[in-house]
This record gives structure tokens, sequence and C-alpha cells, in this order.
């Protein structure tokens, strides 16, 4: 077991020091390839800046007007049915949009529910088996300049059903 620990500590130094080598061997300035691909990196930080702000502010006010719960009330009332906790509706919607704003309902989860609970176990694993859909979608087409996004959205919303289905599956698994 301490191999293993051994081994996943010292990965990404390797891989750093792997790209370095290999920049030396082909004969590239690896310390101005390295300035020059940061400073492109800043000016995206820069350029997603207000798209971030924006998701940042409209989860916010989302959450403290209350119509997260009002969602969550009507759309729970269908999602038990599918088996789905109707008390995790807020932090689904809001996963799509803003992960740290989920770990906050996340933490909320946790303190009304407890982390060892159905519901904790069910919101925590659905945490990690879903993704920040349209975060994600606006901070790389915007960065690659996508105007087509063709089957990406609908593709996302399939993977975060599985993903949430998986969930609700794995945590009644557990004793």
């Amino acid at each position: 077991m301490k191999f293993f620990l051994y081994v996943t500590d010292m990965i990404i130094p390797m891989v750093i020091f792997g790209i370095v080598c290999y920049g030396c061997l082909m004969k590239i300035d690896v310390y101005d390839t390295f300035i020059k691909g940061a400073k492109s990196g800043f000016f995206t930080v820069i350029r997603i800046m207000p798209t971030l702000v924006g998701l940042m502010v409209a989860v916010g006010i989302l959450r403290a007007s209350g119509f997260l719960d009002l969602l969550a009330e009507l759309i729970g009332s269908f999602t038990k049915y599918a088996g789905f906790p109707g008390e995790l509706v807020p932090l689904t919607i809001v996963k799509m949009f803003s992960s740290s704003a989920a770990t906050g309902l996340l933490l909320d989860t946790y303190k009304e529910y407890g982390t060892d609970s159905y519901l904790g176990l069910t919101a925590s694993i659905s945490m990690a088996c879903t993704e920040t859909i349209f975060y994600t979608m606006s901070v790389y087409f915007m960065t690659a300049k996508v105007s087509k996004t063709r089957y990406t959205l609908t593709g996302a919303l399939i993977s975060t059903l599985a993903g949430l289905a998986a969930s609700v599956i794995l945590a009644g698994l557990m004793p």
C-alpha cells in the first residue's frame, strides 16, 4: 500500500520532469515556451472572467431568493417516483452551473442529514459522477471559439442523468 502512495505522490513531478527532459532533447527553449503558455493562459482567464462572475452571481441569487427550494419541491415531487430524493434536486441543478456553489449545498446536506445517511452518500456520489455542464461548455467553447455545439449539451445531460442514477444505486448498496 505504501508503494502506491509513493507512486501517486511522484506522478506529477515525474510528468513535469519528463516534459522538461523531452523539451531539452528536442532543443526547445522550455522556459520561454512555458512563459508564452502562461501568458496565453492568463489572457484566457481574463476573457472568461465575466462568464465566471455571471454564473456565480446567478447561482447566488437563485439560492438566496428561495427559488431553488421552490424548484426542489416541484421537481422533487416527480423525482421521488424515479427513486431520486427531492432534497437533492437543488444540489443537482446547482452542480450543472457551479461546483463550488454545489459544494456549499453538499455541506448543508451533511449538516442536516449526516454524511453517512442515504442522502449524504447519494449527494457525495452524485457530486463525483456529474459535471458542471454549463460552466464547462461556456468556458471551453468560448476559449476555443466554438459556435456550433451539436450534441454536446444533450450528451452532457444524458451523462449527468446516468451519474445521478448511479449515485442512487450505489448509495442504496451501502450498508
